[in-house]
């Protein structure tokens, strides 16, 4: 199986990056990295919300304020980082509502300073989707569909694939490797994650040979940003930093929510849109909660493998507590229950 990342760059490898990593990169050094790269600031720097990158909005002496993101080191290779930007430039030339990252004079879209790398972007505003709506749902599918049908026509050399092996085994065996899991609860937890990476194989295999396309890799509704006016209404999908190889269930599960009946009831609200660009195979309705287990071994892994980022332990003050483990204990026990009922039907 590929690897979610190589062995000299695999977060699953070691403890984490440089807990310092970061630590150089202060507002001077933000402001002079885009002045290096052509992007006139006027001084003005905005920390925003992100963990895994450093992202900063910054105004511009001329034009709209743009957004600026410091790639967190040794996660990607260039290759890997420049693969995902020719996606987006390319879905953003199909008039797909994406942000590319901007290109400066010498047509480089990936940039370096000082050790760091970085990226630039126009800044997209927008609220959250309304979910509870049937239109929205299929505005949603119909993009997410061409989004598909371009990620389907070749793929990534350098990115990884999401399966079995990156987001549930290497995951679960990180934490056990590095004695995360408290010693009283460890076999509990052990016991649990194994049942349920057997009940994931098992979906997998009742999902059979599905082709694997381009995606977004992470198409929740913070990364979907919705506006009523302007040149482009409706939404527009930002933060490709995820994207890697996939089935196509995986960019559309994650919109689903509350109960069976209102899963189901999405989902056919989304295909409805979704089916005109891009055809939907029905055997990866089996996937959908395959892929939220990996999702939940993958999310306590990707903790614990950045604990050491001062960042972190001020934004997950909760983690690595032995209620936070016992929490995990239930909710894998619960989702493990839900592998056993039949997939949705639409």
């Amino acid at each position: 199986m590929t690897e979610l990342f190589p062995p000299s760059e695999s977060p699953l490898a070691a403890r984490s990056d440089d807990p310092d990593s970061f630590a150089g990169l202060s507002p001077d050094c933000v402001l002079d990295a885009l002045h290096s790269a052509g992007f006139q600031c006027d001084g003005r720097l905005l920390a925003l919300n992100s963990y895994e990158n450093r992202v900063y909005q910054l105004g511009m002496e001329e034009g709209a304020p743009l957004v600026a993101k410091f790639y967190r080191p040794q996660r990607w290779t260039d290759a890997a980082i420049l693969e995902e930007h020719a996606f987006v430039s390319a879905l953003s030339q199909a008039e797909i509502p994406v942000v590319p990252a901007l290109v400066d004079a010498a047509g480089q879209s990936l940039h370096h300073f000082q050790g760091y790398r970085f990226s630039v972007f126009s800044r997209q505003g927008g609220r959250a989707p309304e979910l509870d709506r049937a239109d929205t749902l299929e505005w949603l599918g119909r993009f997410i569909g061409r989004i598909h049908a371009h990620g389907a026509l070749s793929a990534y050399q350098h990115r990884p694939t999401l399966d079995l092996e990156n987001f549930g085994r290497q995951p679960v065996k990180f934490l056990l490797e590095h004695d995360f899991i408290p010693v009283d609860i460890r076999p509990a937890y052990l016991s649990i994650s194994s049942l349920l990476i057997d009940a994931v194989a098992a979906c997998f295999d009742k999902a059979g040979d599905y082709p694997l396309i381009r995606l977004h890799g992470d198409c929740h509704m913070g990364n979907v940003l919705w506006t009523d006016s302007g040149a482009h209404p409706g939404p527009h999908f930002v933060d490709f930093d995820d994207s890697r190889m996939g089935p196509a269930i995986q960019d559309l599960w994650m919109l689903l929510s509350g109960s069976r009946a209102e899963m189901t009831a999405q989902l056919c609200d989304i295909l409805a849109g979704y089916e005109d660009f891009f055809d939907f195979q029905p055997r990866q309705l089996h996937l959908i909660e395959a892929l939220r287990s990996l999702r939940l071994l993958h999310y306590s892994a990707w903790l614990a493998q950045r604990w050491d980022d001062p960042a972190f332990k001020l934004a997950f003050p909760w983690f690595n507590t032995q209620r936070y483990w016992q929490d995990r204990i239930l909710e894998l026990r619960e989702q493990l229950a839900i592998l056993d009922e039949p997939p949705l039907v639409v």
